[in-house]
C-alpha cells in the first residue's frame, strides 16, 4: 500500500482523527463486528473500482484523457490495494473447494432467487428492458453455477477423468451515459445489481490468483472468464439501465462525495471500532486507507476545478 508522506499526511491525519501507521501483516481478524466492517469496506472498494473504470471510459470518449487516467489509476488502487488487503485481513480466500462452494452458492442464489424476483418486479414496474436483462442474468448465473459445480467435482475426484471447465471470454460492452430507464423498486434493484456484480468480479479475481498460485491454471481461467462477464457484461448493462454514468463533471462530483465519506466518516469509524476491541492490524489498515481516500478526493477535486476552468482536468489529474 502507498504510504502517505509529508506535511499533507499529518494535516489529513489530524483532521480525520486517525494515526498514520504501517500497513498490516496478513492475519485473520476474529472480532465479528470488525470482520463485518471489513466486508462492508470490500464491497465499497469493489464498487468504486468498477464505477471508476466506467467513469474513466466516459472521460476518454469525451477527450478528457487526464481525467480518464485518474479514474483508471484510482480504480486500480481500490481493487489491487484496498480490496485485496482487506480480503487478506479477514482470510477471505479459502481453499479451492471452499472458494468454489462460495461461488456456487452465490451464483445459484442469483439465478434462482435474486434475478427472477427482480425480473418480476421490473414487469410490475413496466420496465421491460430491465425485465429482459434480469432474465438474461439469471440464465448466465445458472450456467456459471453449473461450471463451478463441475470444477468442484473435478478437483475433489481427481481420478474421475472429469476436466475443469474454463468457460469462455465474453467481449465487454460499453456503459452508456444517461438517466435511469426505470423508477421505483426496479431502479433500486438495478443499483443493487451493479454493486453485486462488481463484488463478484473483485472476489473472483482473488480466487483466480489463488488458483494460479496453487498450480490450477484451468480453474484460474474459469474464475477469470466468469469475472470478466460479471464486470464487462452484467455490470455494464445494469449500469446503463441504472443511469450510473453521467457527464464528467457529475462523475467527478460523485467520486468526491464517495471518497470524502470514506476518508472522513466510514474508515475512521471502522478504525476506532477495531482499535476498541484490540484488532490493531485492522485499525491500522483502515486508518491508512482513510488517508488514501482523502488523497483521492483531493485529486478528483483538483480535476473538477481544472475541468470547470477549461483545462480539461489534465493538469490536476497529472498532479494527482
Amino acid at each position: 500500500m502507498r504510504t502517505v508522506r509529508g506535511i499533507t499526511a499529518l494535516v489529513v491525519g489530524a483532521l480525520l482523527g486517525v494515526g498514520l501507521t504501517a500497513a498490516p501483516a496478513q492475519a485473520a481478524v476474529t472480532d465479528a463486528r470488525t470482520r463485518a466492517n471489513t466486508l462492508t469496506a470490500m464491497k465499497g472498494e469493489a464498487f468504486a473500482h468498477a464505477k471508476y473504470l466506467a467513469y474513466g471510459a466516459e472521460a476518454a470518449r469525451n477527450g478528457h484523457d487526464g481525467i480518464a487516467d485518474l479514474f483508471r489509476t484510482t480504480g486500480a488502487t481500490e481493487l489491487t490495494e484496498h480490496f485485496t488487503e482487506e480480503a487478506a485481513l479477514i482470510g477471505f480466500v479459502g481453499s479451492e473447494e471452499a472458494n468454489l462452494n462460495d461461488s456456487i452458492n452465490g451464483e445459484w442464489h442469483e439465478a434462482t432467487v435474486v434475478y427472477p424476483g427482480y425480473a418480476q418486479q421490473a414487469r410490475r414496474d413496466r420496465c421491460p428492458r430491465a425485465a429482459r436483462l434480469f432474465q438474461e442474468l439469471a440464465g448466465d448465473e445458472a450456467r456459471h453455477a453449473a461450471r463451478f459445480r463441475l470444477a468442484r467435482y473435478a478437483i475433489t475426484h481427481p481420478g474421475s477423468g472429469v476436466g475443469i471447465p474454463v468457460g469462455e471470454a465474453v467481449p465487454p460492452v460499453p456503459v452508456t451515459a444517461g438517466r435511469p430507464v426505470c423508477s421505483g423498486a426496479t431502479r433500486d434493484n438495478l443499483e443493487a445489481t451493479v454493486r453485486g456484480e462488481a463484488f463478484a468480479y473483485a472476489k473472483y479475481t482473488l480466487y483466480a490468483r489463488h488458483a494460479r498460485d496453487g498450480g490450477q491454471p484451468r480453474l484460474a481461467r474459469l474464475w477469470d472468464n466468469t469475472a470478466s462477464q460479471e464486470l464487462g457484461e452484467h455490470f455494464a448493462e445494469a449500469a446503463t439501465l441504472a443511469g450510473l454514468v453521467r457527464g464528467d463533471a457529475d462523475n467527478l462530483r460523485d467520486a468526491i462525495d464517495g471518497e470524502v465519506y470514506e476518508a472522513g466518516t466510514m474508515y475512521p469509524a471502522f478504525s476506532r471500532q477495531a482499535a476498541s476491541v484490540g484488532e490493531d492490524e485492522a485499525a491500522d489498515l483502515f486508518a491508512e486507507i482513510a488517508h488514501d481516500e482523502a488523497g483521492h478526493a483531493s485529486a478528483f477535486l483538483l480535476a473538477l476545478v481544472d475541468l470547470q476552468v477549461g483545462g480539461g482536468g489534465d493538469r490536476a489529474a497529472r498532479q494527482g
